[in-house]
């Protein structure tokens, strides 16, 4: 899972490592729900092109690509409501996801750094998603 940020280069690093998060998406999730904030794949979205490289790594429907709305983009706030509650959380409960809690925190606190400079330049954002 990784960011996209809206517009051609937003004049800063963008680079998140979400393999983490990916493996641990369902746990989030619930977590998320459990904590009253938008879980993470709730800010996922794609263009066509995006959805052509999922097809070529074999994820998704060719049939289902064709039907996708327009690309969705999501303030910066709502992502850091979600990725700040979460990091709190896990930060206060460091067996919450075992082994793996502390890779999440490391991969949320990127996102955190990532979205608090969308934020200052007034971007927009959405989760992209790699099956390789």
């Amino acid at each position: 899972m990784y960011i996209v940020v809206e517009g051609e280069d937003p004049g800063y690093d963008i680079f998140v490592n979400g393999h983490a998060l990916a493996r641990n998406e369902d746990a989030l999730e619930k977590l998320a729900i459990r904590l009253g904030v938008k879980p993470l794949l709730e800010f996922f979205s794609a263009d066509q092109n995006s959805m052509a490289l999922l097809l070529e790594e074999g994820a998704g429907d060719p049939e289902w690509a064709k039907t996708l709305p327009p690309p969705q983009w999501f303030s910066p706030q709502e992502g850091l409501t979600t990725v700040v509650t979460l990091l709190d959380y896990l930060k206060s409960v460091s067996s919450a996801l075992g082994s793996e809690t502390s890779h999440v925190i490391g991969e949320l606190e990127e996102y955190e750094r990532v979205l608090r400079k969308t934020a200052i330049r007034n971007l927009r954002w959405q989760l992209a998603v790699s099956w390789k």
